[in-house]
């Protein structure tokens, strides 16, 4: 299992905060007001500011022309169909069910490690994934028969969380030699200008002017959510093994359904304190460390 170094623990504890809080902001931000178009005003604002800190930092901006081609395709798996799919998906669910369901991402990237990539997982990291699996099975509980009912929602989230569970396999494995914020500013610019377009072909009729909560939830996205905790993700998610890496961020969803019952007055039930239980235990499955083996006591005696 993975020790996190202390700058590992701020990042990801400042990440479970800024993507748990977002789910209700989101579903603030489309509510009465189109999906796409919020999601490309967000990266419209969000995308500069990026590259500010970029800037301020003396974070390379260029890309060889050589690793074009592998960018654009991370970029595909790790952004374009996740943020287009997920943002549609937030209209027809609850804020805390499209966590949970987003979050299905750690269980297929567990998964699509194992059987596509062949990872090697320890019987504590096959308990963790379990873990996660029911913690979010039981998430889902007064659900389900809500979900029968909006059953485009649940595939749209099912989708993207798949396909970000493979983005994230293949960036941990790029051969991109540059600075991981490089590979999120780019990344972060091409799915601005892929979201504009189809803002523009499929919502331009219903374009109108947001209103002050609307810009709230605009503004927390593109200053947070753009601006940090994509990047401060990849940083992870290149940095750790793939299942250290996507367990160790479990929390938030449990963060998304607790906000959006504080915030939006949605009900929990006692499956939802018990998720949060194997969330825990999950994550620890990854990140508690490991007791030295024998032979490794014997030899330091």
């Amino acid at each position: 299992m993975h020790s996190l170094t202390t700058r590992q623990w701020v990042v990801l504890a400042l990440l479970t905060v800024v993507w748990g809080l977002n789910w209700p902001v989101m579903k603030l931000g489309v509510t009465g007001f189109p999906p796409l178009t919020f999601r490309m005003l967000c990266l419209l604002i969000g995308t500069p500011v990026l590259g500010l800190g970029l800037w301020a930092m003396k974070v390379p901006f260029r890309i060889p022309r050589q690793y074009w081609r592998e960018l654009f395709v991370l970029a595909i798996f790790n952004m374009f169909i996740w943020h287009a799919l997920i943002i549609l998906a937030v209209q027809y669910l609850s804020s805390g069910r499209s966590a949970i369901l987003g979050y299905t991402m750690p269980i297929f990237s567990a998964l699509i490690g194992a059987f596509i990539f062949q990872n090697q997982l320890s019987k504590r990291a096959w308990g963790g994934v379990a873990a996660a699996a029911l913690g979010v099975i039981l998430l889902l509980w007064h659900e389900l028969v809500n979900l029968s009912g909006k059953p485009l929602g649940v595939v749209l989230a099912l989708v993207a969380a798949s396909t970000w569970a493979l983005g994230t396999q293949m960036l941990r494995r790029t051969t991109i030699p540059l600075p991981t914020l490089t590979l999120s500013f780019w990344m972060t610019a091409m799915t601005t200008l892929v979201i504009s377009v189809l803002a523009f072909v499929f919502e331009s009729d219903r374009w109108q002017e947001p209103t002050p909560v609307h810009w709230l939830a605009i503004l927390y996205n593109a200053l947070l959510v753009f601006g940090f905790a994509h990047s401060a993700w990849f940083y992870l998610a290149r940095g750790l093994p793939p299942v250290a890496s996507t367990l160790s961020v479990m929390m938030i969803p449990i963060l998304g359904v607790f906000s959006g019952a504080w915030a939006l007055n949605e009900v929990l039930h006692w499956q939802d304190w018990a998720a949060m239980g194997l969330m825990l235990m999950s994550i620890a499955s990854v990140l508690w460390p490991s007791q030295p083996t024998e032979p490794a006591k014997t030899e330091a005696a």
